[in-house]
């Protein structure tokens, strides 16, 4: 611990300073926020959204309830908060909840200050220990939140009406720090009126023995817009705690999308095998992502999660990974014969609605589709690909696929020079024989798309081949 003061009497020489929570919050946000830095590392796409409401209910001092579909970062910004308190907190030395020095609550601390006085020990506790968290469950009960009498202690001989019988729960162990509870409407409403009895009122009654408990607690929860109406609801004297409730969204732009997705995948790697997915990839998969939020055969209730984006991401890259293991080469970069990967890792985080049964793959197949249009048409200029065209309408003919080895799909380059200048565009300076054969499948997957070739391949299969529209 350094030179921190041990004792309450060192502590009152330090020129220490007890200060709410809130109030803690605030002065660490105003010094962020007048210093120009983010409130929180990580956190993308919600510089002019979100986090402006953010600031503005911690400046406050309001509670927080983030209201948002899944994957839209709210519990990695209620984790976040902690950075926002004093890195560390002294408290009464063997204190199970937080108690201050100079405004003990728990029978405990009270009693021991009282018995030594400036002698008393103090614990210095870290502001990642400051932190609580619940997961509301219909089950949840007011011994996990507050407290239960403990039977041992009883046993022990003490009173039911002796404070020190309490076990306490866990909104009193983060006594000054910040509590979470994630998908509050599906806590209980009884619960919820305990929980706002010791938030609110100060007090609470654990099997009919009450208590005064002035808890000093920063409270941030979350919820569904879904299930916030139709699953649970929290009830009114509870809500209006919340000083501020603030709607989190999912990226705005693709851009933004693959800024989270290279920020939280991790690639695959193997050894001296080296797999790298270009950015036009990379914007193909944050696309499909964009596509699937906006589309009418996806279920928008239940969202597209970020993780979505993230886990296709990985999910070529290990696709990439294996086709080259199979082939034998070093350096593999992910191509379009890999987006047929991304069926497995999408199956589970959208719901597709559909009256035909058996359509799903379709569905997604049509998305991947679009995306790679959508990006083919928005890097490539049409003039790139004209003499392109040309060449296959004067009779190339070109197979592509995982079982088509980077060499020979490179050497495409040698029939039809035209490609040069499409290919350069994407591999921005990248001539490995792998990042060429990316480039030239991407450029004929979207001249087919666009309806400039034929593409003839079997279902099921990767392999393709594409000719002339003549």
């Amino acid at each position: 611990m350094g030179n921190r003061p041990s004792t309450l009497g060192e502590l009152k020489a330090s020129g220490w300073q007890s200060v709410p929570v809130k109030e803690e919050i605030r002065r660490n946000a105003v010094s962020k926020i007048s210093a120009g830095e983010p409130l929180f590392e990580g956190v993308l796409g919600y510089e002019f959204t979100v986090m402006p409401q953010l600031e503005n209910a911690l400046l406050a001092g309001h509670d927080v309830i983030f209201l948002g579909e899944r994957g839209q970062a709210k519990t990695r910004m209620i984790r976040s908060l902690t950075g926002l308190l004093d890195e560390w907190m002294p408290i009464v030395a063997g204190s199970e909840i937080n108690d201050d020095p100079y405004h003990p609550v728990s029978r405990h601390a009270v009693d021991v200050v009282a018995e030594m006085g400036d002698n008393t020990p103090i614990d210095w506790v870290h502001r990642d220990d400051r932190f609580g968290e619940k997961l509301a469950t219909p089950d949840t009960s007011i011994a996990d939140l507050i407290g239960e009498v403990d039977p041992i202690k009883v046993a022990e001989g003490r009173y039911l009406s002796d404070e020190l019988t309490l076990h306490y729960g866990l909104v009193p162990r983060t006594n000054r720090g910040v509590f979470a509870i994630n998908e509050i409407p599906d806590l209980a409403e009884r619960i919820q009126v305990g929980l706002l009895n010791v938030l609110e009122e100060r007090d609470v009654q654990i099997r009919g023995y009450k208590i005064r408990l002035p808890l000093d607690v920063l409270l941030v929860a979350s919820a569904n817009p879904e299930d916030y109406t139709n699953r649970g609801r929290i009830i009114t004297p509870l809500k209006d705690r919340f000083g501020s409730q603030i709607r989190t969204h999912y990226p705005l732009d693709a851009e933004t999308e693959m800024a989270i997705m290279r920020q939280e995948a991790r690639p695959p790697s193997v050894g001296d095998v080296h797999v790298t997915t270009p950015a036009y990839m990379e914007h193909v998969v944050a696309t499909f992502s964009q596509h699937a939020r906006a589309s009418n055969q996806v279920n928008q209730r239940s969202g597209v999660s970020v993780r979505l984006s993230v886990s296709n991401l990985e999910v070529l890259g290990a696709n990439a990974l294996r086709r080259g293991l199979r082939a034998g080469e070093r350096v593999v970069v992910s191509r379009v014969s890999d987006l047929s990967s991304l069926a497995a890792s999408t199956s589970g985080k959208v719901e597709i609605e559909s009256l035909e049964e058996g359509r799903e793959g379709a569905i997604l197949e049509n998305l991947v589709k679009a995306s790679v249009l959508t990006v083919f048409k928005e890097l490539v200029p049409p003039d790139q690909v004209r003499d392109v065209v040309a060449a296959f309408e004067a009779g190339t003919v070109a197979h592509t696929g995982e079982d088509v080895p980077s060499d020979q799909l490179a050497h495409l380059l040698d029939d039809v020079p035209a490609l040069l200048v499409p290919v350069a565009t994407l591999t921005a300076g990248d001539e490995s024989p792998a990042a060429v054969a990316a480039a030239i499948e991407f450029v004929l997957e979207g001249l087919h798309l666009s309806k400039r070739l034929n593409k003839d391949g079997a279902s099921g299969s990767s392999a393709a081949t594409y000719r002339g529209r003549s």
